[in-house]
C-alpha cells in the first residue's frame, strides 16, 4: 500500500516578512503523519494572485492532496478563495449555506452580515464546506484542494474536522538513535545501512552539545520490523 501524498501552501506576506511565525505547517505535518498521509512539499507564497494560482495548479496535479493556509478572511488582501476559483476556471460568489453558517457567529444573525463579512461566505462553485466551530466562517474543499484559515486555532479545528473525511494511509513509525560522533565519521557506514534498508527513510540530524559534535539518526518507515532491524544495524555500526 502506498500512502497518499500531500503538499501545503502557506499564503501571506506576513509570513514572508517575518512579522508572523507560521505554526500551521508544524501542526499539519504531525496530523498527516498520524493519518498516514505523506507531506512531501511546503510552499510559502505572497499575497500575489498569480503566485497563488501557480502554486495551486502545480501542486494539485502532483499530489493527492493540497492544503492551503491563510487568505480567506474579510479584508481586501484575503484573495485565496478567488485564486482557487481562478485555478480551477470556475465562478465564485456568496453561497447561501455558507452565509447562514457564518450568520450564527453574530448576535443579530444575518442582519449583522456586512459586505465585508460576507466575503467569508464566498465559495467557488461545486466546493464542499469545511466546518469551523470557532468563528463559523467555513473553509472549503474542491477536488483535492482543501482551503483553510491562517489563524492557528481555526486552522487546527478545520484539520480536526477534515482529516476523518480523507482516506487513511499506513501510520509512519519512527525511532531515533543518538550517536556522539561528528557526521564526517558516521557518513560512510550510515550510507551503507541506508542502501541496505531502501524502504526506510534514514536521516542524520547533527547537533553541537557540551563542545562536542553528534547526530541524531532518525529511522522512519510504515513497516515496524524494518524500523527495528535498521535500528539494530545502526547500533551495531557505532557500538551502541
Amino acid at each position: 500500500m502506498t500512502n497518499p501524498t500531500a503538499a501545503m501552501i502557506v499564503i501571506g506576506d506576513e509570513i514572508l516578512s517575518g512579522r508572523t511565525r507560521d505554526a500551521n505547517m508544524y501542526h499539519l505535518a504531525g496530523k498527516l503523519t498520524e493519518h498516514g498521509i505523506n507531506l512531501s512539499e511546503v510552499r510559502i507564497v505572497s499575497d500575489e494572485a498569480a503566485d497563488i494560482v501557480t502554486a495551486i495548479n502545480q501542486t494539485r496535479t502532483k499530489y493527492d492532496h493540497v492544503f492551503t493556509s491563510g487568505g480567506i478572511g474579510p479584508t481586501h488582501d484575503d484573495i485565496t478563495a478567488d485564486c482557487v476559483a481562478s485555478a480551477f476556471g470556475i465562478s465564485i460568489d456568496v453561497r447561501e449555506d455558507a452565509r447562514l453558517i457564518l450568520a450564527t457567529n453574530y448576535e443579530n444573525g444575518v442582519d449583522d452580515l456586512t459586505t465585508t463579512r460576507l466575503r467569508m461566505a464566498r465559495i467557488p462553485d461545486g466546493a464542499s464546506l469545511i466546518n469551523n466551530i470557532i468563528s463559523k466562517a467555513p473553509g472549503f474543499s474542491i477536488e483535492n484542494v482543501h482551503v483553510m484559515a491562517g489563524v492557528p486555532s481555526v486552522f487546527n479545528c478545520m484539520i480536526e474536522w477534515l482529516l476523518p473525511q480523507l482516506d487513511k494511509g499506513l501510520k509512519m513509525i519512527s525511532t531515533t538513535v543518538r550517536v556522539d560522533l561528528p557526521e564526517s565519521k558516521i557518513a560512510v557506514p550510515l550510507g551503507l545501512i541506508a542502501k541496505q534498508f531502501i524502504n526506510t527513510s534514514i536521516g542524520s540530524y547533527p547537533f553541537y552539545e557540551n563542545n562536542k559534535h553528534g547526530a541524531n539518526i532518525v529511522i522512519r518507515s510504515t513497516d515496524k520490523k524494518l524500523v527495528l532491524d535498521a535500528e539494530i544495524e545502526v547500533r551495531k555500526a557505532f557500538n551502541l
